[in-house]
C-alpha cells in the first residue's frame, strides 16, 4: 500500500505539490482511481481521484479512520547530532520506522554539530511515516541546551542516558526499564558527555545506562534505546 501524505487533506482537499507530482508524474494515477492519504496527525483517509495534477492533485474524501500509534507509552529520544549529517538522517528514518514521539537534538559541550537543518530531518520522518504505514509524523525538534533541556525533561517519565566511561556507575537498560510508561532516553556526542553534564543528568532523575557489551556509536545507541524499548514493551504485554 502507499501512502500519501497530507497534512491539511480535509480543509483543502488537495494532495500537495511534492505528493501530486509522484501520485501523476511517477504513479501515472488518474480521475477515478482510490488513494490512501495520512494527515500525520493519526488519520488515514481512502479518497478517490478527482483531478490528476502533478502541482495539485484534487481528491475526494471517501472515508477515513483514526489510525493512533502502536505503542502506548510516550517515547522521547534526545540525541547530539553527529558531525557527519548523512548519520543523522539515517536515524531519524530508521526511529521513525520503528516507532517514536519525539526526537530532541542537544547541544552538548562536547558536540561536533552544533546547528543542524531541521527541514531536512522533517522530510526524512515524513517519508518513513509513509513508509512504515504510520499516521503520525513525530517532532523532531530544533537544538536545544542541554542543561535547559535535562531541567526541564517531562516529569513522570523514566529517564535514561547511555554513558561508556565507567567512571559513574551504570545499569543495564534491559534490567531497569519498566514497560507502559512514557520514556527519555538521552544520548550524548561522539565524545561522549561531559563529567559535569553527567552529574546534572543523575541530580535530574535520569539514570546512567549500557545498551549491551558494545561500544555504539551515537546514531546506533540512539537506535538501540528506541528498538530497546519496543522489544521490552513487547515482552512486558506477554508477562
Amino acid at each position: 500500500m502507499i501512502q500519501f501524505y497530507a497534512p491539511d487533506i480535509e480543509s483543502t482537499g488537495c494532495l500537495p505539490e511534492s505528493d501530486s507530482a509522484h501520485c501523476s508524474r511517477v504513479l501515472r494515477m488518474k480521475a477515478g482511481e482510490e488513494v490512501t492519504v495520512v494527515d500525520g496527525k493519526g488519520k488515514r483517509f481512502l479518497c478517490s481521484i478527482l483531478e490528476s495534477h502533478p502541482k495539485h492533485t484534487l481528491l475526494e474524501i471517501i472515508s477515513s479512520e483514526e489510525v493512533p500509534n502502536h505503542w502506548r507509552n510516550e517515547i522521547i529520544l534526545a540525541v547530539a547530532p553527529t558531525k557527519h549529517t548523512d548519520r543523522m538522517e539515517w536515524l531519524i528514518e530508521k526511529v521513525v520506522e520503528i516507532g517514536v514521539d519525539r526526537v530532541v537534538l542537544l547541544r552538548c559541550r562536547r558536540s561536533e554539530r552544533k546547528a543542524i537543518r531541521i527541514d531536512r530531518l522533517e522530510k526524512v520522518a515524513v517519508a518513513a511515516m509513509k513508509q512504515s504505514l504510520k499516521t503520525v509524523v513525530p517532532i523532531v525538534e530544533e537544538i536545544s541546551d542541554f542543561g535547559k533541556f535535562v531541567k526541564e525533561s517531562r516529569d513522570g517519565a523514566q529517564k535514561f542516558f547511555g554513558y561508556c566511561d565507567s567512571a559513574f556507575p551504570r545499569k543495564d537498560f534491559s534490567q531497569v526499564y519498566s514497560s507502559g510508561s512514557p520514556v527519555v532516553v538521552m544520548i550524548g556526542p561522539e565524545g561522549d558527555f561531559a563529567p559535569e553534564e553527567v552529574s546534572l543528568a543523575i541530580d535530574n532523575g535520569f539514570v546512567p545506562v549500557t545498551f549491551g557489551q558494545s561500544r555504539l556509536r551515537t546514531e546506533t545507541a540512539a537506535l538501540y534505546g528506541v528498538a530497546a524499548i519496543h522489544v521490552l514493551n513487547q515482552l512486558g504485554n506477554k508477562g
